[in-house]
């Protein structure tokens, strides 16, 4: 059964221009840059800050615990000495709906918020952050509800089967609004601002001035919203971009071969046992009792499995989907690879680092074989590429990112990249996906990730990276043990600059929480 849906990169591309009036001409008569911000904190702009990283957070309680509350009260812990916190991605599950808000962001986060003390009085839509709060887009603050669960929940067999069952998944009722509920909850919903309006509100919060013009002006504490679902800001010398993934993750169209053909019935098979096995896990579940523990544990991996089961099914179905018509969001990519240009080439900027949903490198059980993380690995590849040719002597051996932060699968990992043949060898990268939904295994195969390289002759199969730190779901039953986490990372001055990786871990096992901080390592 597809339980979620998920609108097409086009439509997500123009739903979000028309909510920030992207190229509005108002705004291009400011010379406004709609993908750039300053963070305006009244701080000094030291080389050395720290600031936090979580990611695919979006849940509410699970029976009498709520992992994301424990993840945000440690996080609490760090915030006076934290700069601002980037969050991954999945900022609400299970599709995003505005009705969940309330309780699967705006409580658990209440300290990082204006009158939080308070938090039944704040509209998700009328957030205020006393700590700059800096997302991306995941693929669950995209998902809707499929039209025939909204008309017909109350006949169509497989919800009432989920329903039945004891699976406690945070549906809501209409979805995200391809999107909407995020925009309003995050970016300058301009589409909500008068005509007659748009100029004073333009001329209040976009009074930065940098390089590249006007640009928006980050306040903590009076206004905290972003200019787009992609943008970039400049802190203490690094300067940060923030990517919308789930705009170039479209697998290429199956070829109109003969061994397509068989790919694609390949496939249609492999979705019609998905299918039957979500229906089977949601049966098993409403014969399970969530107050006695051993079916309590039970229940809880179910739901692991039955969302896993999901991604694999939509994955399967972008593939199956994809054709002439398939578009992939070069826009953004051709802006990322400029911006990184320019980045090289503007005197002071000592480091970058890149967030956005989809790890392209990751040894969590489900992840490294979809369709998705292939895409979405290619085309950063096409940016780095295209920015070493441009850039490569001038980077004297030094990594064209830093860092680059990912979430999307389910648990904390550093990954070190080897010689790809492309410019995305040696870097670092650090999946933090693990921040209170429900956590991944790694992979059977361990921490080598191996990729077939068919431009070689022979088709040869070459370690590209290697994971050095995997934290996640480990044990069964009773031992059981499920380390949700996020990382501090403290930047030190220098050029290059060194960052210092601190991750934070709240434990759930044997329905008790520990919380710890575990080895730091250095970058």
């Amino acid at each position: 059964m597809q339980f979620v849906s998920d609108p097409s990169i086009t439509v997500k591309i123009r739903k979000m221009n028309e909510r920030v009036r992207w190229r509005h001409s108002m705004i291009a008569e400011r010379s406004i840059d709609q993908t750039r911000m300053v963070v305006d904190d009244g701080k000094d702009d030291s080389p050395e800050f720290s600031f936090l990283v979580v990611g695919d957070s979006g849940s509410g309680r699970h029976g009498s615990q709520n992992p994301q509350r424990q993840i945000a009260e440690q996080m609490a812990l760090q915030r006076d000495s934290c700069r601002f916190v980037l969050h991954t991605g999945d900022v609400i599950y299970l599709v995003g709906s505005s009705e969940y808000y309330p309780e699967n962001f705006i409580k658990p986060y209440r300290e990082f918020l204006a009158g939080g003390e308070h938090p039944d009085r704040i509209d998700y839509d009328k957030m205020v952050f006393n700590l700059p709060f800096l997302p991306v887009l995941g693929n669950h603050d995209y998902y809707d509800l499929p039209l025939v669960y909204g008309v017909m929940s109350l006949v169509a067999l497989p919800l009432r089967r989920l329903l039945r069952s004891r699976l406690d998944l945070d549906i809501g009722l209409h979805g995200s609004g391809q999107g909407k509920a995020y925009a309003k909850a995050f970016l300058d919903y301009l589409q909500g601002v008068n005509d007659w309006e748009l100029g004073n509100h333009l001329d209040r919060h976009y009074t930065a001035t940098t390089e590249t013009g006007r640009c928006l002006r980050y306040e903590p504490g009076r206004f905290t919203r972003l200019p787009n679902r992609y943008y970039s800001f400049r802190y203490g010398g690094i300067d940060f971009f923030a990517l919308d993934s789930n705009t170039f993750n479209a697998p290429p169209p199956l070829p109109a071969t003969k061994e397509g053909d068989a790919y694609r019935r390949l496939l249609e098979k492999r979705r019609d046992e998905l299918d039957q096995q979500q229906v089977e896990i949601a049966e098993t579940s409403s014969r399970l009792n969530p107050n006695v523990p051993d079916e309590a544990e039970h229940l809880d991996d179910l739901r692991t499995k039955l969302e896993q089961l999901e991604e694999l099914t939509i994955d399967i179905n972008k593939q199956l989907a994809a054709d002439a018509t398939t578009v992939t969001d070069f826009e953004q990519l051709d802006w990322l690879k400029q911006q990184l240009i320019e980045s090289w080439n503007t005197e002071g900027v000592r480091g970058r680092v890149i967030y956005f949903h989809h790890p392209p490198y990751v040894t969590e059980a489900t992840k490294w074989q979809q369709a998705q993380t292939l895409t979405v690995r290619r085309h950063l590849r096409w940016v780095l590429d295209g920015v070493s040719v441009v850039v490569g002597d001038q980077a004297q051996g030094r990594p064209l990112v830093d860092l680059i932060l990912n979430g999307h699968a389910h648990c904390l990992e550093y990954l070190r990249s080897d010689d790809t043949g492309h410019a995305d060898s040696n870097l670092n990268w650090i999946v933090c996906g693990g921040s209170g939904y429900s956590l991944r295994r790694q992979r059977e195969e361990g921490p080598d990730l191996m990729e077939t390289f068919w431009e070689t002759e022979g088709k040869d199969l070459l370690k590209v990276a290697q994971s050095q730190l995997f934290i996640g779901r480990k044990g069964h039953g009773s031992k059981k043990r499920r380390p949700y986490s996020f990382l501090r990372i403290d930047v030190k001055d220098g050029f290059p600059p060194k960052f210092i990786v601190r991750p934070f871990i709240s434990e759930r096992f044997q329905r008790q929480w520990t919380h710890h901080e575990s080895e730091s390592f250095e970058i």
